[in-house]
């Protein structure tokens, strides 16, 4: 017997080495981010003065969105304009210093702004320093958490998250969104929306007293914005349709006649100044801050992606977690809010000619001083105006092709986008993401909880009889020994679909008692997996059957030796490759029904030996032979 295959393997020697192996990932981790952190940024020696012009105007024409953006996603937030500002300003360069993308836009993102005030707005009142001041105790814990991912190196764990969804809860968000900015446009007090009872009375009650005013800038706003993106796609949209909505409020008197504007903005320049936390504050907070890290990165990654897949450059998922929380715990302390990329600005980014993330480097820069020289008019912005523009963003957040397509192709992904869209609207923000994120695990173990058993035969018009599978290939297959290939996993999530699939062979088969089980894919068996073994083999061989295993990864030999399933069922039917097995089982089988089969399956059947000699030309002259002279 082979060392690696002793069975008195003891487990302290596994648990050793998977510990170790822990530590190594945590290591090799944190090296990693000790490297990102000091090393030259790769997109350093792609920078040439052809790609900084290019870089330049791309960056000014972002810089030109950032402005009505920032605005628009401050006050989703709840937060006053000028944060909005900041986390537009330092976020982007850090994400350029320290990401992995070439074109992705970092800095205020519709889905989180929504997310931050649906965290707090129950805690404090939007805008009081208490909320501001939670606001950016949530980006550095949220930079935290994914700073933390990137340790681990769980870069592909996003993989795991359903895109379906980030449709249903950017959807759901999206409407909450609308609904919140009726109160702006009608100009009349109306709860938030997530109690739909209580929103819908007081806006029915509230319609009568609406100011007609501010509707008609809200309209014009809406109207303006979508415009012009449907016409003249190239230019500021958003920009031009705050600068009508304060024409017109203008022409109404302004805020002397009773309208509501943005009023005076204290500061445009981001300070240092430490996050800090109140009493109390650190646990109203937290679970925020775990669904903003979440859907940051998830927002992050999907964005990455869909512009890499452009422009075919090659992600590096870790150093983009790593990017992500820098520039959120950074930004804290410049009194960012969370922040993520956004595909709008990121789409423009590259859309403009971006060439390397010297794009956001430049976007921040002409972005301060075009604030240095328009803050002061930000003052007379309609308030009503704003909304009439977040309206419309909130409208383009919803993907009705993706929408669409979902509904068209996939049950199980409509009902996760549908459950996170019902939650986000009629619960909260935050829970709605834990819901779809479980949604989306428990559909993932489904679908691995729910192996494929091949039952497969030798191909005989190949070199060596390949075993492929029987039904789909049309192989003749051996009436007493069934082959059955695993594909996919063999742990304890999968043996009750395996046992089944067992019994109704059982059912089906009955004259098939031998099996040739191969789990040559499958490297990790667990202890459940291994006493199916067991179970299946004495449950065989009491029908005058067997059980044989075939293996192929040292991984494989190493678990079933640690769980005794050499001593149980035998050394002589653990194998490790076809031939070998076929040379164990074949003589095994009941030779009275070999002796009358007329199928040769295998090279080792008794039949074909006797075939060969039916099938050659006798070299004994017979009476009807014909006679050489």
């Amino acid at each position: 017997m082979e060392p690696w295959v002793a069975t008195g393997a003891k487990r302290s020697m596994f648990d050793e080495r998977e510990k170790a192996n822990w530590r190594d990932k945590m290591k090799a981790g944190a090296t990693s981010i000790r490297r990102d952190l000091v090393k030259t940024p790769d997109w350093f020696e792609r920078v040439t003065p052809e790609t900084v012009r290019a870089d330049a105007i791309a960056g000014l024409t972002g810089a030109t969105l950032s402005l009505p953006q920032s605005v628009a996603f401050a006050a989703i937030a709840g937060l006053p304009p000028q944060y909005g500002f900041y986390t537009a300003l330092v976020p982007p360069v850090v994400t350029a210093l320290f990401g992995s993308s070439w074109h992705a836009a970092a800095g205020p993102a519709t889905a989180i702004s929504a997310l931050v005030f649906g965290a707090l707005a129950g805690v404090y009142t939007p805008g009081s320093p208490e909320f501001i001041s939670a606001a950016i105790a949530l980006a550095l814990l949220a930079g935290i958490f994914q700073l933390l991912m990137g340790l681990m190196r769980l870069g592909s764990v996003v993989d795991f998250v359903s895109h379906s969804v980030m449709i249903g809860f950017v959807a759901g968000a999206a409407v909450l969104i609308a609904l919140s900015q009726l109160s702006d446009v009608l100009m009349v007090p109306l709860p938030r929306p997530e109690d739909p009872g209580a929103y819908v009375m007081a806006l029915w009650h509230g319609l009568p007293q609406a100011d007609l005013r501010a509707v008609s800038i809200a309209l014009l706003a809406l109207s303006v914005g979508y415009t012009i993106r449907r016409f003249l796609p190239r230019w500021p949209n958003y920009l031009l349709a705050l600068l009508a909505a304060t024409g017109l409020s203008l022409a109404y008197g302004g805020a002397d006649a009773g309208l509501h504007t943005v009023g005076a903005i204290d500061a445009v320049i981001p300070t240092l100044a430490l996050p800090h936390f109140e009493e109390g504050q650190f646990r109203a907070v937290f679970s925020g801050a775990l669904a903003i890290g979440v859907v940051g990165l998830l927002e992050a990654m999907s964005v990455a992606r869909a512009l890499a897949a452009k422009s075919g450059q090659m992600l590096d998922g870790n150093r983009e977690f790593v990017g992500q929380g820098l520039s959120n715990v950074v930004g804290s302390f410049f009194q960012c809010y969370p922040s993520s990329s956004s595909f709008t600005r990121s789409g423009v980014n590259y859309d403009a000619g971006a060439r390397t993330p010297l794009s956001m480097i430049f976007c921040a820069t002409f972005l301060l001083l075009i604030l240095l020289l328009v803050a002061p008019y930000f003052a007379e912005v309609p308030i009503a105006g704003m909304a009439g523009v977040i309206m419309l963003v909130a409208w383009r957040l919803i993907n009705f092709h993706e929408i669409l397509h979902l509904v068209r192709t996939s049950t199980a992904e409509t009902l996760i986008a549908v459950t996170t869209f019902l939650t986000t609207v009629l619960v909260a923000l935050e829970f709605s993401i834990y819901v779809g994120v479980m949604m989306s695990l428990v559909l993932f173990l489904r679908r691995i909880a729910s192996p494929i058993i091949a039952v497969s035969a030798p191909d005989p018009s190949t070199p060596g009889r390949t075993i492929k599978g029987a039904r789909l290939n049309h192989l003749d297959e051996c009436p007493q020994l069934m082959i059955a290939m695993l594909e996919g996993p063999f742990y304890f999530g999968t043996v009750e679909a395996i046992r089944r699939e067992f019994m109704r062979f059982e059912r089906e088969r009955p004259s098939q008692k031998h099996i040739l089980f191969s789990i040559a894919g499958s490297g990790e068996v667990d202890l459940p997996a291994a006493e199916f073994l067991i179970e299946e083999d004495r449950r065989r061989e009491a029908r005058g059957g067997s059980l044989h295993v075939k293996l192929m990864t040292l991984t494989s030999f190493e678990k079933l030796a640690r769980f005794q399933v050499f001593k149980a069922l035998g050394r002589e039917k653990i194998h490790l490759s076809k031939r070998d097995a076929l040379e164990q089982i074949v003589p095994q089988l009941d030779q009275s029904v070999c002796a009358t089969c007329t199928r040769r399956i295998f090279k080792e059947c008794p039949v074909a030996d006797r075939l060969d000699a039916e099938e050659t030309p006798s070299n004994t002259p017979g009476k009807d032979a014909p006679q050489t002279g």
